[in-house]
């Protein structure tokens, strides 16, 4: 899954209402070595924050063992570090702006240290639940930290082009780099070892954020009581939304009764939270604002960008799980997908920098519909070495995407004041965290439905009394006829392995039925995008023309 967090505001237009201590006056130009030293720092921060979030997801079947839990047990950590993480931002957001920068900044590294220390005396499942509820409070700032830092670097008339750029880029790399690192500590120590690093990284991160000074915003007394309600309403509301996507298509969707009651507490408190916030004169939510026509094309747009995104954070990752292959054995893979999300990143910062800034969002559809189709083709045989390509491909897209959209939409919040800001950060969150939740259940419950049919299907076709099955049968279970005399048994023995292999090869029919699926709807997006450019072009040239025709 990629880590997000709010973008900077230290250029904030307040309202008479918040006016600030002392008015805001542009900081001189840092020296390329200091500049690049808060780069630097902020991708350190992503990496810090990322590698507490993805470190349990990249190692989800190892941890099994280390707590002694099923899958379904084991999964209950994500959901447990998803569900304050998911709202906790734009609360933050608010607590900065009213208390300062450099007490958030400290604070907040503080707290995320403790929290690191906390991981390394967990013994168990239910402790490790507890630490990572407190490790995803805490890591929230964290990832704000790294947006700061980032764009500190660069001049007011970059920060929403380059610098958020290279900021987004920072969240791509934790995810590839949790999975390169992950097997050697895991033979070391496994969990103490995986959070020991973390821990280090902390350390690290607390002496960066003490020794580099960030420009503070102003103040601004922001927060208001019905703020609290709201916030809290909301969490609550969405925490059980993240627990029920995290874990439904695990505990499956309609077998579960408190999965039902989840969804029933998501959905009233999320409604109790719009019903308040649309009778306030200073709401921290504007609903109305955030399902404008402008607003709800850029969750869309979000949203499809987190389906196509999810064919390589979790799809191609469940395959290769699913056909035998550990971290250790994809290390290169991750590798090149790591060297192609920060060339991609690279490659949108040129683009953002010229007049071709919607060629972004079409490089980034085609790649990811090719990626996606190449890894249709995959088989039982297929190895990561088969995927270098396609997923290089894909993870170059996916890091072009994102950037544009960001820009734009941070863009005009940032002209409409600071409550438009928050606003801004709910839906990027919602359809960054919770989407990304969301498209990767929908794609699990999509591969388990495939893998019935399938199974099905193969099973038909699976009878003794065929010549190639009973010879099938025979060959499997010659692997234990010295152990086994009894031919019944034996017989058994080759339909359980057989029976293995059905299973096995379902699965792969399920994911590069997934895989395609991910290409067709990445097409259809890139369909929609080029009749669009091509509307909005005809209607400039249209406009230009009748401007520069003769007046009668």
């Amino acid at each position: 899954m990629s880590t997000v967090a709010e973008p900077n505001a230290a250029t904030v237009s307040l309202t008479e209402e918040q006016t600030p201590v002392a008015p805001p006056s542009p900081p001189p130009p840092k020296p390329l070595w200091l500049a690049v030293i808060y780069v630097a720092s902020g991708l350190l921060l992503f990496i810090t924050q990322g590698m507490g979030m993805n470190i349990v997801n990249a190692n989800l079947y190892q941890l099994q063992g280390e707590f002694s839990a099923t899958i379904a047990e084991a999964a209950w950590l994500s959901a447990a570090y998803m569900a304050p993480y998911a709202t906790l931002s734009i609360a933050l957001f608010k607590v900065r702006a009213q208390y300062g920068l450099r007490p958030f900044a400290e604070w907040s590294i503080l707290i995320f240290v403790v929290a690191s220390l906390l991981n390394l005396f967990v013994s168990d499942l239910h402790s490790a639940l507890v630490v990572r509820f407190i490790s995803g409070c805490a890591a929230a700032p964290i990832s704000s930290l790294g947006f700061l830092y980032v764009l500190e670097a660069f001049p007011a008339h970059r920060k929403l082009s380059q610098g958020l750029n290279v900021a987004l880029m920072g969240t791509l790399l934790a995810a590839p780099l949790a999975r390169m690192v992950s097997p050697t500590l895991l033979q070391i120590d496994g969990w103490h070892a995986l959070y020991t690093l973390e821990l280090g990284l902390a350390l690290i991160s607390m002496a960066i954020i003490y020794s580099l000074p960030l420009t503070p915003p102003p103040r601004a007394k922001v927060i208001e009581r019905m703020d609290i309600v709201s916030y809290l309403l909301m969490a609550i509301g969405i925490g059980c939304l993240a627990v029920f996507l995290t874990l439904g298509r695990l505990y499956w969707w309609f077998e579960t009764w408190w999965l039902g009651a989840l969804l029933a507490c998501a959905i009233g408190f999320i409604t109790l939270t719009a019903l308040i916030e649309s009778r306030r004169t200073n709401p921290m939510l504007d609903f109305r604002w955030i399902f404008s026509r402008d607003n709800l094309h850029m969750a869309a747009v979000l949203l499809v960008f987190r389906a196509v995104s999810s064919e390589q954070s979790s799809t191609a990752v469940s395959f290769f799980q699913q056909i035998g292959l550990l971290n250790d054995q994809q290390f290169v893979l991750w590798s090149l997908v790591l060297l192609a999300s920060i060339g991609g990143a690279l490659f949108c910062l040129v683009l953002m920098s010229s007049r071709y800034v919607e060629t972004a969002h079409v490089i980034a559809l085609a790649l990811i519909a090719g990626g996606a189709y190449l890894d249709s083709q995959a088989t039982n045989l297929t190895r990561p070495e088969q995927m270098y390509v396609s997923q290089g491909m894909i993870a170059f897209g996916a890091a072009m995407f994102l950037p544009p959209v960001m820009a734009k939409g941070f863009g005009g919040a940032l002209q409409k004041g600071l409550p438009y800001v928050v606003n801004f950060i709910a839906i990027f969150l919602f359809t960054q965290i919770t989407g990304s939740m969301l498209m990767t259940s929908l794609l699990g419950s999509f591969v388990t439905i495939r893998e019935k049919f399938h199974s099905n299907v193969l099973v038909e076709n699976i009878l003794l009394t065929r010549p190639e099955v009973a010879q099938r049968v025979s060959q499997l279970a010659a692997a234990y006829r010295k152990v086994i005399t009894d031919p019944a048994i034996l017989n058994a023995e080759g339909l359980t392995l057989l029976s293995q292999q059905v299973t096995r090869e379902a699965y792969v029919l399920a994911y590069t039925d997934t895989f395609l699926l991910i290409s067709v709807v990445t097409t259809a997006a890139l369909a929609v995008l080029l009749v669009h450019l091509a509307w909005r072009w005809l209607r400039t040239s249209r406009s230009a023309k009748i401007a520069l025709s003769p007046q009668s």
